[in-house]
């Protein structure tokens, strides 16, 4: 299976009341573990990276070829998408020269009149390449990249003013968070996220910050037109996780525990496991 614009598998998760899940890189072992559990979940994919990840890891076109060719060598069979996550308008523009099938550019701290222009160019620069794009109204709270957003909802007629552009998918500001969700969090905003459903008249819907999301929440969301949604922190959290137990046990210091390839192997198995339970509640395990 080659790589995909995202484009045909979200709209078949919106037909199916399904979620394609979009896991965030932010390495090579990452990338390596998102592959495997996709491929053991028989699962749609996109995965994507944020502009700081993308120079963590060295580019745009490191990361594409990068991706591509773990992709190649590992003989995946499901549909695999690579996106640009909360693009900047300079950056969307960078990543469909560098190769990848899909962007977001994210104007949400524009203006609607600026955010719509830009939008525009990019849809129509990424359409003429075969590359799905996705755009954002309204603010996911916490901070991505250096962007800082309280959460504010989404206007639904401002959605639909993005939507009527011709984007594929559309990320809107429900009350969800980038990051941990804190003890206070009030839930999704299902009554905002029905109006701009009904506003973008079926245009799938971008569900960000999805790490913790309680699944019954995510199942409602998935009702509503959300046919993506976003997974980082989570898989950070696991991989965290598993590989502190790893070295608090000691494990490192016994034989040869200390190379990368055990020390870091507990993590990546925490993010496989993750990346297939997560296939599973979103539905899309098995719809390849």
């Amino acid at each position: 299976m080659a790589f995909v614009s995202a484009k045909d598998m979200i709209n078949k998760a919106h037909e199916g009341h399904y979620a394609i899940p979009a896991f965030n890189t932010n390495n090579l072992e990452w990338t390596q573990c998102i592959l495997k559990a996709v491929e053991q979940a028989k699962s749609p994919v996109i995965i994507q990276s944020s502009e700081g990840a993308a120079k963590y890891m060295g580019g745009y076109k490191m990361v594409a070829k990068m991706v591509k060719e773990l992709h190649d060598a590992m003989g995946i069979t499901v549909p695999v998408a690579l996106h640009l996550d909360h693009g900047t308008f300079e950056g969307a523009k960078a990543c469909i020269e560098a190769g990848f099938t899909s962007v977001m550019f994210d104007g949400s701290h524009y203006d609607i009149d600026e955010n719509m222009a830009k939008s525009k160019e990019i849809i129509e620069i990424a359409h003429s390449q075969g590359i799905s794009v996705e755009c954002e109204v309204g603010g996911i709270g916490g901070t991505e990249d250096g962007v800082t957003s309280n959460g504010e909802l989404a206007d639904p007629a401002e959605c639909k003013t993005i939507a009527d552009l011709g984007v594929d998918f559309l990320a809107a500001g429900i009350g969800n968070i980038h990051g941990k969700y804190p003890a206070d969090w009030a839930g999704l905003n299902f009554e905002r996220l029905n109006e701009i459903n009904e506003a973008v008249n079926g245009k799938p819907l971008v569900l960000h910050g999805g790490s913790g999301i309680p699944f019954d929440q995510v199942a409602k969301a998935i009702s509503l037109g959300v046919s993506k949604i976003n997974v980082n922190t989570e898989l950070q959290l696991v991989f965290a996780d598993a590989t502190r137990k790893y070295i608090e046990a000691g494990m490192d210091l016994e034989g040869k525990g200390y190379d990368p390839r055990k020390l870091l192997k507990p993590g990546c198995e925490a993010i496989v496991a993750k990346c297939v339970e997560l296939c599973e509640a979103f539905g899309s395990a098995g719809k390849a």
